[in-house]
């Protein structure tokens, strides 16, 4: 069809409808402070879902907090086509990240409503409980018992760091629903879409307004604790130390280096580093710090784990000290279902949109997901890459953009 005829999203409803959820848990520097299951999340969470139900959309609401709005479809025995994303937001973040990819959702069945367009198979969105992990551990709590991953007694035991549970706190807001959770009417979803800021600078960089995600980078997380012997600064010298901080400073240069010889999907990150006694003129006996590591395949992150315990033995031998790495989080490498990453590509192009192939660093409740149904992400760029952050923002023609993208890929799926 040519690209005049395709229907496109109302861009400045859509736009509207960001700044106005924007308003709830606003900071003083224009970001959003809307913490997973606190009074904030609630007062989002009832304004997305009034603005569902003012659309005529079927509301519920799963046990573990996830909602899900249907619009009906033609065939109502079909599976459904969904998008979704989240609403949940950190301490200091923006209007963008998740609240783009619900309220593009939204958008979508607005405009087939204002267009009169009826599908065949019924449409969902879907906005998922505790993506960012602020408050609970684990992150994409409400997506990963959809996916079986967690289970909802699990979830629900989980505390904060007042020792308030998940299940009490579902309860305070008024959102611990009925709804079995993994279940759908109908049977699984044939097809899930997450539009989503992409959190880089890469796109920006390209000058681009879409990327086609293809996957996500596997994860791996470790603890590492470095122990040497606290000795004075002055009276020890060089060659009879045992300098945990020097050995930690090597092991952080390490970290690097094995990120950069796995380019181009390589990522290695220190993001924490605890000294003791952190005194200065006492030489540090022990460091704690975090590493972070990321690769688009298994076989990559094998390598990257080998090389890593080999280098921080090494350097652990040579400064004589003692080194403990404890691996505390795995997210496997996710290669999203080639008929969806397909159909975004082909919605950018029937759209006219410049577009380029990209691959999550991040995690996003459509990477668990995919374990149990086709999936597709939209990418979008965001400001200077910023994301997290107060100061996160995005163009209102990218928004557009992506969201005409999501609703041509829904289309083609659920027609």
């Amino acid at each position: 069809m040519d690209q005049q005829y395709l229907p496109r999203i109302n861009a400045g409803r859509l736009w509207q409808s960001l700044m106005d959820l924007g308003r709830i848990g606003a900071t003083p520097k224009g970001g959003v402070c809307r913490i997973a299951l606190t009074e904030e999340d609630k007062r989002g969470r009832d304004q997305v879902v009034q603005w569902c139900r003012d659309a005529g959309l079927a509301v519920r609401v799963d046990a573990v907090g996830n909602v899900f709005a249907r619009r009906a479809g033609t065939d109502p025995g079909a599976p459904a086509v969904a998008t979704g994303s989240h609403i949940d937001t950190q301490p200091s973040g923006g209007k963008f990240d998740g609240n783009f990819g619900v309220l593009a959702g939204l958008e979508v069945m607005r405009t087939l409503d204002d267009l009169g367009i009826e599908t065949r198979a019924p449409l969902e969105l879907v906005f998922w409980t505790n993506e960012e992990g602020t408050r609970f551990t684990p992150v994409m709590m409400g997506s990963g018992a959809f996916a079986g991953l967690f289970a909802p007694d699990f979830v629900h035991a989980q505390t904060d760091r007042d020792g308030v549970s998940v299940g009490a706190a579902l309860e305070a807001i008024g959102y611990r629903g009925t709804h079995p959770v993994g279940e759908v009417p109908g049977g699984m979803f044939a097809a899930y879409f997450e539009a989503h800021i992409e959190q880089g600078p890469v796109l920006e960089a390209a000058g681009l307004p879409i990327g086609v995600v293809s996957g996500a980078l596997g994860q791996q997380w470790y603890d590492v604790t470095v122990t040497g012997m606290d000795a004075h600064a002055g009276p020890t010298p060089l060659a009879l130390r045992h300098d945990a901080l020097l050995a930690a400073a090597r092991m952080v240069d390490a970290v690097n280096r094995i990120a950069v010889s796995e380019a181009p999907h390589g990522r290695g990150t220190v993001g924490y580093l605890q000294v003791s006694p952190n005194s200065r003129n006492v030489i540090p006996g022990r460091v704690e710090f975090s590493v972070d590591l990321r690769n688009l395949s298994h076989d990559g992150l094998d390598r990257m784990d080998a090389a890593m315990r080999a280098a921080f033995a090494g350097i652990a031998e040579h400064a004589r000290v003692e080194v403990e790495i404890r691996q505390v989080v795995k997210f496997e490498p996710c290669a999203f279902a080639p008929a969806c990453v397909d159909s975004v590509r082909r919605a950018a192009a029937s759209l006219g949109l410049p577009h380029m192939d990209v691959v999550s660093g991040a995690g996003h409740d459509a990477v668990y997901v995919a374990q149990r149904a086709p999936t597709g992400m939209i990418f979008v760029p965001c400001k200077d890459g910023i994301s997290h952050n107060e100061l996160e923002d995005a163009m209102p023609e990218h928004i557009a953009a992506g969201a005409d993208v999501l609703l041509q890929a829904m289309l083609e799926h659920a027609r």
